[in-house]
């Protein structure tokens, strides 16, 4: 390591308390500057930690929503996919914007970074209005698509109806929180991401069940909850942003979209928008396909994807925390940085990912007993939770590598990936397999589509180091 890189660490020790959450950034970017190891943790470790309380409302909220009978979980676990289209909009976006203003902070260029961010909270305004649109006329239809049982249909109708037309707090919250990440300030980010998870979670048995006084909402206080949670994150990203985050200039006054930064942003963005709306139709896809055995097999579908979030939350959070320090050193030209942030995160993302499956495999009757299961519902789910876990390890490797792949604004490999695990392998392998009519079978699309992942991803890697990494 160089002598001026050494004295730099040195600077980076004389300056305030950055370890506050309110801290200025002097001299340095601390990602161009902290020891990686140490800058891995502290980036991500928010995250991550926000991320489990993120899993926990997940958890808590399908708990509650079981409570009042299989019907009403199948109806949320169905409403998943249009979610996920959400969570695609919201989340690509974002990660176009993350990449583009850490790479400008790492070059300098500090008027390409507030473009990044206000062409970004633009967009996200036009991705609400899209939701709005459907929210009024689609959400019926969506569940006719997938089933006839009229009391899952009514529930998820009130459900997603409220997500889908309220969605603005998700898309601002989804915005502001990636500036604050963008710019070294998880800590910020995870007090946004936890409040929001923790209103929700308190509001979800106040307003569902009636509490206080309160009328007795179902599902549709589910939903409500959810929607206020988000708000609130919302609006206290958007004041960090304003009074805690001098990087950046959030300002709208006198804004007009910058057409050559939105270029920019989609191009990095829809690649991983595709990633994750291709999840959603995996999902739809995979609801028709248990549908056809029972709607028991829709809810332990719905209950695999709540309990799995406790293991592949923690490393989305890692990877929020993976996409500004390789972005910022890819523009600071720093291959050692870069490269050494990759095999850390990977080695992290194993651990957690191995600890996962010991979890699943061994006490997968505990984590269903949340739900209020029946004795079928059980029965399919132990099997379930066995087979579809042996899966997590080669996760880890693909997940990760896959945010190398957009950190450096190669996010069309990444898409690639998903549709060759998803579309080309996961979806044809659940339909042979459910032709066996054992829907214990149709679990094992999962590892053979992770397999099929891994092997693109590896191709994709090794392209990348030659003809990017090995020139930085």
């Amino acid at each position: 390591m160089s002598d001026e890189f050494d004295k730099n660490e040195q600077d980076y020790d004389l300056m305030p308390d950055e370890g506050h959450p309110f801290a200025s950034q002097e001299k340095q970017n601390k990602m161009g500057i902290m020891p990686i190891n140490r800058l891995l943790i502290t980036m991500s470790l928010p995250m991550m930690l926000s991320m489990l309380v993120q899993a926990l409302y997940n958890i808590v909220d399908s708990v509650f929503v079981s409570m009042i009978d299989e019907d009403a979980f199948s109806a949320v676990s169905m409403a998943f996919p249009v979610q996920l289209l959400i969570v695609a909009l919201g989340g690509g976006i974002g990660i176009g914007v993350n990449a583009i203003l850490s790479k400008a902070l790492g070059s300098g260029d500090r008027t390409r970074a507030n473009l990044a961010a206000r062409n970004g909270i633009f967009l996200s305004g036009v991705c609400f209005g899209l939701f709005l649109l459907l929210g009024i006329t689609s959400i019926k239809p969506f569940y006719s698509s997938i089933t006839d049982i009229e009391t899952i249909i009514d529930y998820g109708y009130t459900y997603l109806t409220i997500c889908a037309t309220c969605s603005f707090g998700v898309f601002a919250q989804f915005m502001f929180e990636r500036l604050l990440i963008s710019t070294g300030r998880t800590v910020l980010s995870m007090i946004t991401q936890g409040t929001g998870a923790i209103v929700n979670i308190i509001l979800d048995p106040i307003l569902m069940f009636g509490c206080f006084g309160l009328p007795e909402m179902g599902v549709a206080g589910a939903a409500v909850a959810t929607v206020i949670g988000q708000c609130v994150a919302a609006l206290l990203a958007i004041y960090f942003n304003r009074h805690y985050n001098p990087d950046i200039d959030i300002s709208m006054s006198g804004f007009s979209p910058s057409p050559s930064i939105i270029v920019d942003i989609l191009r990095i963005g829809i690649p991983s928008i595709i990633m994750q709306a291709i999840g959603s139709v995996m999902n739809y896809i995979m609801n028709l396909v248990l549908i056809s055995f029972s709607s028991t097999a829709v809810a332990v579908f719905g209950a695999y994807f709540k309990m799995q979030s406790f293991v592949f939350m923690p490393i989305f959070g890692l990877n929020g925390g993976i996409i500004p320090i390789i972005a910022y050193n890819f523009g600071a030209k720093r291959r050692d940085r870069m490269m050494k942030t990759w095999k850390l995160a990977w080695l992290y993302a194993s651990i957690i990912m191995g600890l996962g499956t010991f979890v699943f495999l061994v006490c997968p009757d505990i984590m269903l007993s949340f739900f209020s299961p029946s004795e079928n519902m059980m029965s399919i789910g132990v099997t379930a939770f066995r087979i579809i876990s042996t899966s997590f390890p080669i996760a880890a490797y693909c997940i990760v590598t896959g945010t190398l792949f957009q950190a450096l604004g190669k996010s069309i490999y990444s898409m690639v990936v998903s549709i060759m695990r998803q579309l080309v392998a996961l979806i044809p392998a659940a339909l042979i397999l459910a032709q066996f009519n054992n829907v214990d079978l149709v679990w094992w699309a999962f590892p053979i589509a992770e397999i099929m992942s891994a092997t693109t991803t590896t191709i994709y890697f090794i392209r990348i180091r030659d003809r990017i990494i090995s020139k930085v």
